[in-house]
């Protein structure tokens, strides 16, 4: 059975390793089947493609855009589509926009909770100023010591309710969907299981992103738990939706499972690969 990881990344948005970095760590892992999909940026496509290419492995374009939907951040992942595209492009880089000023008011924040120059600390973690995140955040964070890790951050800072948290609004759920359609891809809802949506909400969720086209969910990914596995393999199947995996790799030392590392999604799903001739 192949092994297929359609949810990482790297360096150009807030992963931690260069491009061709995490499709040699794939490749080490025994992926055969792999896309780079960083947030809200596609440049990074290039040097994937290149370095997969010529590792062996089958490279599939990838991107995770930021979706604001019922006052909630949903990802959406977007593969096989051209990356040369126009109009995806353009609404990548609205998408990113805003991002620097979003920054500063979170660094301000931290600053009040005693953190001070967070903004030129986070920029050293940075691999693409354009996509400063709270990843880069938390990295130096960590770096001064007054957390150990990531999980500890989100627990104390940059979440909803702690300081440094600052919303932001990204593309809407039909744009999202119509980018990624539109330069010929498949768009997926990345790991359902980390938002915050009762059955009633996830109903209205995946109801609309069928409506506009979307044909696809997570159900195997680092940010599930084994129990999600199946959840979420009943949710494809009720839905009609095609199934993914992937392991939203960031960097060695923070992610909950290294590329490549995911059980194989269960078989009562269909994958969003089952066509693709590989």
């Amino acid at each position: 059975m192949l092994n297929v990881d359609l949810h990482c990344h790297s360096n150009v948005s807030d992963g931690a390793l260069p491009p061709a970095e995490v499709a040699a760590r794939a490749k080490a892992n025994g992926v055969d089947v792999w896309a780079l999909t960083d947030h809200d940026e596609i440049d990074g496509i290039p040097e994937a493609r290149e370095a997969a290419l010529g590792l062996g492995m089958r490279y599939v374009t990838g991107v995770e855009i930021s979706v604001t939907w019922a006052s909630q951040t949903i990802h959406i992942v977007g593969l096989q589509f051209d990356d040369k595209n126009e109009d995806l492009r353009r609404g990548l880089i609205s998408t990113r926009c805003g991002r620097e000023r979003r920054a500063h008011e979170m660094a301000a924040q931290l600053a009040e909770a005693g953190i001070p120059d967070a903004f030129e600390g986070a920029l050293k973690h940075v691999g693409n100023p354009d996509l400063i995140s709270r990843t880069h955040f938390a990295r130096y964070i960590i770096e001064l010591g007054i957390c150990k890790d990531v999980q500890e951050v989100f627990s104390k800072y940059l979440i909803e309710g702690k300081p440094g948290y600052v919303p932001h609004r990204w593309a809407t759920l039909k744009d999202a969907v119509s980018w990624i359609r539109g330069a010929g891809g498949i768009a997926v809802v990345a790991h359902p299981g980390r938002y915050d949506l009762y059955d009633v909400a996830l109903d209205a969720l995946l109801n609309e992103f069928k409506r506009y086209g979307g044909v696809g969910v997570e159900v195997v990914t680092g940010s599930h738990t084994p129990d999600e596995y199946g959840q979420f393999a009943t949710v494809a199947r009720k839905y009609g939706l095609l199934a993914s995996r992937g392991s939203d790799f960031h960097a060695p030392e923070e992610s909950n499972v290294d590329l490549g590392a995911l059980p194989n999604l269960p078989p009562s799903v269909t994958p969003v690969w089952h066509d693709w001739r590989l």
